[in-house]
């Protein structure tokens, strides 16, 4: 495990990024799996490890390089989010703790990009990174058993999607009718860590739509190459 300092910061994954990138592309023939988080990277040897202290050495050597091989093109995605009332379990009560009109939050949801830092709890449930603090909530004391595949949340100072149906305690405000893991597809996730995020706010009936061209497998979310 490599650690960066223990908070939500751009720059660091950046790094995180970076270094992870070298790994893989330096390591090429080591059988190794390298996963990335907010601020750590966890690598793990397929084969036993002969000497920890050299794989230390190896790995500070590759950091202190700063040089990797191979650029990594980031793209920004719009996805649709429909904040109607049928989907928008938590935003009354979000708009009484935060003080703030339904019309405010979902403004100030939707205008903000959001860098996605990483991929984990669910398939496809993307971490967050962005989220304005006049839209902080706790999460809920007692979590829901059910949660609707595509639901939009707030849980502290992240907001995130629910790929799938599960148990959540996230403040829910919404829903996308896009999917966001599909394990027939290559890769399966549509957005890496260090892509962006918009939501782009729909009515009922554009919900529906979309719905339907998803279903018949025809839907294309939009999106654009960044700089990272």
């Amino acid at each position: 495990m490599v650690e960066w300092p223990s908070k939500i910061d751009e720059n660091i994954l950046n790094d995180v990024l970076n270094f992870k990138n070298i790994i893989q592309n330096k390591l090429l023939e080591s059988r190794i799996e390298v996963k990335s988080a907010y601020n750590s990277i966890l690598i793990t040897y397929i084969d036993t490890i002969e000497d920890i202290n050299n794989e230390v050495s190896a790995l500070k050597a590759l950091y202190s390089s700063k040089k990797s091989s191979k650029k990594t093109n980031f793209r920004q995605w719009k996805i649709p989010v429909c904040y109607d009332e049928t989907f928008a379990l938590d935003l009354d009560e979000i708009s009484k703790q935060n003080n703030l009109s339904k019309e405010a939050i979902i403004e100030l949801h939707s205008t903000v990009v959001y860098t996605v830092y990483f991929i984990g709890f669910l398939p496809g449930f993307l971490y967050l990174g962005g989220l304005d603090k006049r839209l902080n909530v706790p999460r809920k004391s007692m979590p829901r058993l059910h949660i609707k595949k595509g639901a939009v949340g707030i849980g502290g100072n992240q907001t995130g999607i629910y790929p799938t149906e599960s148990p959540g305690g996230w403040n829910i405000i919404g829903n996308t009718p896009v999917s966001l893991f599909d394990p027939s597809k290559e890769p399966p996730c549509f957005a890496k860590a260090g892509d962006k995020i918009l939501f782009v706010p729909i009515n009922l009936k554009t919900y529906q739509d979309i719905s339907t061209l998803v279903e018949a497998g025809v839907y294309q979310m939009e999106s654009e190459v960044t700089d990272g």
